[in-house]
């Protein structure tokens, strides 16, 4: 059943889950603060809103993907935003990948108006996203995620349910992009062991992939081999933001997470040698000049 959806969001990733909602028959409205990429999406058929809260004039529900707490509180409670033009009994259903409490507040400030709010975090680059290929992890009043389950088969190719708290989405996708990063990292040091003992790391690369037999290790540990980090799939600064935030949530639940302290500090390193808009599989770079390999 067809159901009337705003879309706010529109960059690597937004813009193909919104294509993929209008190719599923969906009637989308779409914004975004740069407007050329809601007018490309006016191609597919969709909407384009002037605002935020026009975004969400008469929708059942509004998807956000935004890049972090601060843009997500912007578009949601700035002036002509979300919230002023989302219903009474309306969604706000966030892929955002933001603090767990931030997503405890907006459940609260959203639910003050009437509004519901479900958390909807993604798995997969921008790849993903355009092939209807993401994994999605869903958080909130379970009966309010079972409605709008169509949403999400039309945009992953999978739903998981977290709990019915949405904040239990965000901690999911939190630890899940630490696990991926710590994929990174330890691709990064084996990587560069075998290149400075004068090895082939691109074989090495092959006996992983039959070994774990993962997409994550096929598309990061080829990234990495090839050192492809330009145009950047996921770009490092948003890594160390995840990093940060998931040290937070470990801090909240009395969880200690050392590995992901060393992960934090060579992103760190990472952005002090000016690799912020690079991939952010170009944490390799960093175990690369400690070994002093060019």
């Amino acid at each position: 059943m067809s159901m009337k959806i705003g879309f706010a969001g529109l960059g690597k990733m937004g813009s193909g889950m919104a294509r993929n909602l209008i190719r599923a028959g969906h009637e989308v409205a779409v914004y975004n603060r740069t407007p050329d990429k809601a007018e490309a999406l006016a191609k597919d058929g969709a909407r384009v809103a002037k605002s935020a809260a026009d975004v969400a004039h008469g929708a059942e529900a509004v998807f956000t993907m935004l890049l972090d707490d601060k843009t997500e509180s912007e578009v949601t409670f700035g002036d002509d935003g979300l919230a002023a033009g989302l219903s009474e009994g309306a969604f706000h259903i966030s892929c955002s990948t933001i603090s767990v409490a931030f997503a405890r507040t907006l459940q609260e400030e959203h639910g003050k108006r009437g509004q519901g709010y479900i958390s909807a975090a993604v798995f997969g680059r921008p790849q993903a996203a355009e092939s209807k290929k993401l994994v999605v992890v869903t958080g909130g009043e379970k009966a309010a995620v079972e409605r709008f389950n169509p949403l999400f088969d039309a945009i992953g190719r999978r739903t998981f349910f977290a709990g019915t708290e949405p904040w239990n989405a965000n901690a999911v996708k939190l630890c899940g992009n630490f696990m991926i990063a710590s994929v990174l990292e330890t691709f990064s040091e084996a990587f560069t062991t075998l290149r400075s003992a004068k090895l082939d790391h691109r074989l090495f690369l092959e006996i992983m992939n039959e070994l774990f037999q993962s997409p994550v290790y096929q598309t990061y540990g080829a990234v990495i081999a090839n050192r492809q980090f330009d145009p950047a799939g996921f770009a490092l600064k948003l890594g160390l933001k995840d990093i940060r935030l998931v040290l937070e949530l470990a801090k909240e639940m009395g969880s200690p997470m050392p590995l992901a302290e060393l992960v934090r500090n060579n992103f760190t390193d990472a952005m002090e040698h000016g690799q912020s808009d690079l991939d952010w599989s170009s944490i390799e770079l960093v175990a690369a000049r400690r070994a002093g390999i060019s």
